[in-house]
């Protein structure tokens, strides 16, 4: 006999259409390149390749390319705001602005170079209203490489 709780929850994926369709970022600071999971509103897996011809390589470092720890936060953040803008629409309302509201607990653990595919592991801790809170952990190659905590408001109107 199944029951519902025995049913897998329905996968979902965003390509870089819907998250540009889902978020107000653009190139260069657009920094998740496709959502390979979403479990409903609870979590998902971003991914982003990094590339040399990236802009921040020009500078940071040019002895040796290193991608930005706080670029892989905002990428944290913008995975998990692709989600709540999913899971908003999901119930027929769009919001208007999605704004990051915090980091907590955030480290850096490996430095991640050209070449390497970021995967952004966000998991929901809390959603009351228009406020999103998600713990993060960015992997490369099962690595894990950078890890926080990060909050979302939606602004609906």
């Amino acid at each position: 006999m199944l029951f519902m709780t025995d049913v897998p929850a329905r996968l979902e994926t965003a390509d870089i259409l819907q998250i540009l369709s889902y978020l107000p970022h653009r190139y260069p600071f657009l920094l998740v390149d496709r959502i390979i999971e979403m479990k409903g509103d609870e979590s998902c897996i971003g991914i982003k390749n990094v590339t040399f011809n990236e802009p921040q390589f020009s500078g940071h470092f040019p002895s040796r390319p290193l991608y930005p720890g706080v670029f892989m936060i905002e990428g944290m953040a913008q995975t998990a705001g692709a989600l709540c803008v999913a899971a908003q629409l999901a119930e027929k309302a769009r919001p208007k602005e999605v704004y990051f509201m915090t980091i907590d607990k955030a480290k850096f653990r490996k430095p991640v170079e050209p070449g390497d595919t970021v995967e952004y592991h966000m998991k929901k801790l809390n959603n009351r209203r228009n406020m999103w809170w998600f713990r993060g952990e960015a992997k490369v190659r099962g690595v894990l490489v950078c890890e926080a905590e990060v909050s979302a408001m939606l602004v609906i109107e």
